[in-house]
């Protein structure tokens, strides 16, 4: 196989890896925003595929590894460099085509874990058992247990909170008008947070985690002090209505929370989600260009622009699926459920990332919306929905694995 060639399916596999994680992954991020109606549904492509691409491009790492997450031995390829070049583009291939079947149901699974499962059968296929760092992968497969439980986990708590002091307060307008600037500030101060870590080193400013924390609680209490004037201006003299309307009323102030919110986390995603579409992609071209195996690849600026443009695209043609699934069949979700499993979503990914403890965006989102689910009782949710989606997550990892042995071996057979 020529050197043009490979490289030019690697473009084109890398895009169509890219569209997939739009439709998939990168669909989690609106979910809440199309199920509580805060968006409609063309809104909310419109504002994910724009979030989605200024993360990708803006945000997206200039740099990868050259094997995703540094789960196989490199150094087993270094006599034959472009044999992990076919791998990567196989496991690439693999991978998106376990992301389409996925959506196509309306499946959500992680992109991050696909491609880890494909990187991890063509190592075990070429490399053998002994050269696959299990340890790194087991942190990995982790991160099944660890999103959920804890996004849904603080997803739980964060609604009972609304639902005991706003939502069932006698007067529900008077105790959101108290309430209610409590969520702005922790959701600004998160969203800043977040802009801090993911943004700033890739524009080179570092801030200390002290710094950063000192400018998200101040941007939190500017967001919060807002509220407070806005509120008492459009909410004067509402107290005496209906309990029905009041409720309705704030139920209302949750919304530009939410639209907020799930912008911000569609822009998270991008930036995050972009590299396991052109990180492979960057590792084929770097090997074929040296003939041999750097331990990292350098990412064209172009290349994060093919890959926001696929993750768009993916968004505006397929996304609707998995964000009709999350958004509303998992269980019914309001303004205040939905800022509730964002503000869980974002605040759990933020502090494992920290932490450095393994994590799954698409994961933590569909538990913390579980987790308000079951804030309202176990009937609240739709169990058979749940169990599907648990079932994709379980097999994600050896089906993308066992497609990309089937790939290499075909490839072998046409073409190398």
């Amino acid at each position: 196989m020529g050197i043009e060639i490979i490289v030019i399916i690697a473009v084109s596999v890398g895009l169509y890896m890219a569209w997939n994680i739009g439709a998939n992954d990168v669909a989690n991020s609106m979910a809440c925003a199309v199920g509580s109606k805060s968006l409609t549904l063309f809104w909310a492509v419109i504002l994910a595929g724009i979030f989605n691409f200024l993360g990708a491009v803006l945000v997206g790492s200039h740099v990868t590894d050259t094997v995703r997450k540094g789960i196989i031995d490199t150094q087993v390829f270094s006599q034959d460099p472009r044999m992990l070049a076919r791998g990567m583009v196989c496991a690439l291939l693999a991978a998106a085509l376990w992301l389409n079947l996925a959506t196509y149901f309306g499946m959500p699974v992680s992109t991050t874990h696909s491609i880890v499962g494909a990187v991890v059968g063509f190592g075990i296929l070429e490399a053998g058992l002994f050269h696959i760092h299990w340890s790194t992968f087991a942190q990995i497969v982790s991160s099944w247990f660890i999103s959920p439980l804890a996004g849904g986990a603080a997803a739980f708590v964060i609604f009972k909170l609304i639902s005991r002091y706003i939502l069932s307060a006698e007067k529900p307008i008077w105790a959101a008008r108290r309430g209610a600037p409590v969520c702005v500030f922790f959701t600004f101060a998160i969203i800043i947070l977040a802009v801090i870590y993911k943004g700033l080193k890739n524009i080179h400013l570092s801030l200390s985690g002290t710094s950063a924390l000192c400018y998200s609680i101040i941007g939190g209490f500017i967001a919060a002090g807002a509220a407070v004037f806005f509120m008492r201006i459009m909410y004067k003299n509402s107290d005496d209505l209906p309990i029905s309307e009041q409720l309705r009323r704030v139920e209302l102030m949750f919304v530009p929370l939410i639209i907020i919110s799930s912008s911000t986390v569609s822009f998270a995603q991008g930036a995050n989600d972009v590299a396991n579409a052109i990180g492979p992609l960057a590792a084929v071209v770097e090997i074929v260009k040296h003939n041999s195996i750097p331990s990292e690849a350098p990412v064209s600026i172009w290349f994060l622009v093919l890959g926001g443009i696929g993750i768009s695209v993916g968004l505006a043609t397929l996304g609707y699926r998995v964000m009709h699934v999350v958004g509303t069949k998992v269980t019914e979700i309001t303004p205040s459920r939905g800022i509730a499993a964002n503000i869980a979503g974002m605040a759990t990914v933020l502090t494992c990332s920290k932490l450095g403890l393994p994590i799954s965006t698409t994961h933590t989102m569909v538990g913390a919306i579980i987790g308000v689910g079951m804030a309202r009782g176990i009937t609240a949710i739709d169990r058979k929905i749940v169990g599907s989606i648990f079932v994709s997550w379980l097999i994600t990892v050896p089906v993308a694995g066992l497609l990309t042995v089937l790939l290499y071996l075909l490839g072998q057979w046409w073409f190398w």
